[in-house]
């Protein structure tokens, strides 16, 4: 039976009125991060799928893949596959029990976001 008296306020802490807080969405986006992944994994067996297929079929798919559309696919999986293992790595220092008060875990964070940022433009700088 429903409170009368607790009025029409939402029963839990709700998206309307919770601020996400910086590890709470660092959280959220390496989950989005490592789905997002496996669509660049598919992409690439398809790639490679296609180049043991036949040189027109690979043809096709690889100007897909070398088209600007496909670079920006592709420059953000590797934003991606390096926000991910950064968390990875976060991970496994609070495994250890460090770094786990909010300021040191904040800044775990600006460091997967900033590292992560960084990483790519040095990996695609040195392709």
């Amino acid at each position: 039976m429903a409170d009368v008296n607790r009025g029409n306020r939402p029963l839990s802490p709700h998206l309307q009125v919770y601020r996400p807080q910086l590890n709470s969405i660092t959280s959220i986006l390496n989950r989005i991060t490592g789905n997002a992944m496996l669509v660049s994994a598919v992409l690439i067996v398809w790639w490679l799928i296609a180049a043991a297929t036949g040189a027109a079929y690979f043809d096709t798919v690889n100007g897909l893949i070398t088209s600007v559309l496909g670079d920006i696919v592709m420059s953000l999986s590797v934003l991606g596959l390096w926000y991910h293992a950064l968390g990875g790595v976060r991970h496994l220092i609070w495994d250890t029990g460090r770094g786990l008060e909010v300021d040191t875990a904040d800044k775990m964070g600006w460091g997967m976001i900033i590292g992560s940022v960084a990483l790519t433009f040095l990996t695609l700088i040195a392709i």
